[in-house]
């Protein structure tokens, strides 16, 4: 049996996950989590074959989430099932420590797939996703400055950009304002933009906007 935890804040998706789960007989759903803090609690309690990660989500999340799941369980396989189809997330996701990678408008024989082949020791990465990070692997960054950001920087940026304020994104990522400010400011400068509102052009222009 394959024995997956799904993690998702969102309880419909959640709910949609297991239907298509239990359309394969070896596929054994142990355990939910809606925040990152519920995944390292039951990644710490142990005894799983797979975990089934969405990239946004309360609490730790995306890159350094995964990066923490590693820290618990190394070998633990894990498979991200995201809204987001951009290379530069899919990138940093499977350099982070996840071993496949894919959008939820994926069918569900793709996903039953996908999981199938991460928890053999494999590796998934959508086709779509696949190609994207294929012709993007050597961008020149001199046109691409977001592609210099730090994890943090570009976990921050992504929020900025959705709308969260400064206090909000210090209390999800359990910072101080003042650091969250400072990140903000230094990110800013990478993309060469004086405020907000062009921070958020640049993600539209670069399709990065959540």
């Amino acid at each position: 049996m394959i024995r997956i935890l799904i993690a998702d804040d969102h309880a419909i998706v959640r709910q949609g996950l297991r239907q298509v789960l239990a359309l394969a007989p070896e596929l054994e759903l142990v355990g939910e989590a809606k925040d990152g803090w519920e995944v390292i609690e039951q990644v710490r309690a142990g005894d799983l074959s797979l975990l089934l990660l969405d990239m946004t989500m309360p609490g730790p999340s995306g890159v350094e989430l995964i990066k923490r799941v590693r820290e618990e369980a190394p070998r633990l396989p894990i498979l991200v099932l995201s809204m987001h189809g951009e290379s530069q997330i899919a990138g940093r996701a499977i350099k982070a420590g996840a071993s496949g990678y894919l959008t939820k408008d994926s069918e569900p024989e793709t996903l039953i797939a996908a999981i199938r082949q991460v928890a053999n020791g494999g590796n998934y990465i959508e086709p779509a996703v696949a190609a994207r990070l294929l012709f993007e692997a050597k961008p020149d960054v001199t046109e691409q400055p977001h592609l210099t950001l730090s994890d943090r920087e570009y976990q921050i940026f992504l929020l900025l950009v959705a709308g969260r304020g400064v206090n909000d994104i210090g209390e999800e990522l359990h910072l101080s304002a003042k650091t969250v400010s400072t990140h903000k400011l230094r990110l800013m400068q990478k993309l060469g933009v004086d405020n907000l509102s062009d921070l958020v052009r640049y993600a539209l222009k670069h399709d990065l906007a959540q």
